[in-house]
């Protein structure tokens, strides 16, 4: 039973890390789907992060205890989406370098929150500690079966909204009229044009859209786990969505399996604190262990995953 246990909270902590990366992972695949490099997931989740608990702590102080990470949610889908507005604008308007865009993106919102944090604290680092956050949601009947009643039916309602909008993202994108838009304006603009797509608008809906996913992967975080927001509350999850979503090929289901595979090597880190053969590795190499995960995944899915065609090249009509 104790093994068994053991297993069913492995389960449970990795689905709890992995709702971030899922989020965040769905996001960029609208973006670059559509043809716009986002490299800026790590900035999109930091502005949500923040928003989020900056948003939560003022409903409670208002009295809305109940509905203050409901309302975190949301402000941090709006004001992601207002920083994703930035890398829109840049990329496809003024035809920008993506990359460069997306690195500045990481940037700003990294300083930024934390400035914005110690003008709205105080001079502190970090938020308050939120009381109002999520807590797990037991599904009826299915809580009880046994391993995966914990693991998987006793989640956070991010988790399962995070599993709803990558069914939802794949049924959008290969089963509607404009998931085949959007997808034609990431392969072949020129042709999409010709056939009366709005190349410029459907960029613009993948970028927005992908900053809505971020926003909410960086409040998962600070409404499950953190319960506040500082400097290293995200601490390169962005970068490992970004993995996660060239991993899974720009594929909701591809990224889903993706991400549940890099919050196992986050879950991994803390369960191995658990037995005695951590006591003769270093604490640092434990909490690299994700990122080098990353690193090798990244290795070997090199010239396996093919981008679309289109990824990262601006739109000229005049030259289509």
């Amino acid at each position: 039973m104790d093994a068994l246990r053991i297993l069913g909270e492995l389960i449970h902590t990795t689905l709890v890390f992995s709702t971030a990366l899922i989020f965040t992972a769905m996001g960029g695949i609208f973006s670059e789907r559509s043809g716009v490099v986002n490299i800026g997931l790590e900035g999109l989740m930091i502005s949500g992060a923040f928003a989020s608990a900056v948003a939560a702590w003022y409903a409670e102080q208002a009295g809305f205890v109940d509905g203050a990470p409901w309302i975190g949610l949301l402000a941090a889908i709006l004001v992601s989406m207002l920083v994703s507005l930035i890398h829109a604008v840049a990329s496809i308007t003024f035809k920008a370098d993506q990359v460069v865009s997306g690195v500045v993106i990481n940037f700003l919102a990294a300083g930024f929150t934390v400035y914005l944090v110690k003008i709205l604290f105080a001079g502190s680092g970090q938020t308050e500690t939120l009381n109002a956050v999520f807590h797990n949601v037991a599904i009826p009947g299915l809580a009880s079966v046994p391993l995966l009643g914990y693991g998987v039916f006793t989640a956070y309602p991010t988790t399962y909204l995070a599993l709803a909008a990558v069914a939802l993202g794949w049924y959008v994108m290969f089963k509607t009229p404009f998931g085949l838009r959007l997808r034609a304006v990431g392969e072949h603009p020129g042709a999409a044009d010709t056939l009366g797509v709005n190349v410029t608008r459907m960029r613009y809906i993948g970028v927005l859209l992908s900053g809505a996913l971020g926003g909410l992967g960086g409040a998962t975080i600070t409404l499950t786990t953190t319960s506040n927001f500082s400097h290293n509350t995200i601490s390169g999850q962005g970068f490992i969505a970004l993995a996660a979503m060239i991993f899974g090929k720009w594929h909701p289901f591809g990224a889903l399996g993706a991400a549940i595979f890099f919050g196992f090597a986050q879950a991994i880190r803390n369960f191995v604190q658990l037995f005695p053969v951590s006591q003769a590795i270093p604490m640092e190499f434990i909490y690299m262990l994700p990122y080098i995960l990353t690193i090798l995944v990244l290795a070997g899915a090199v010239g396996r995953a093919y981008p679309p065609a289109s990824l990262g090249e601006p739109y000229d009509p005049g030259k289509r």
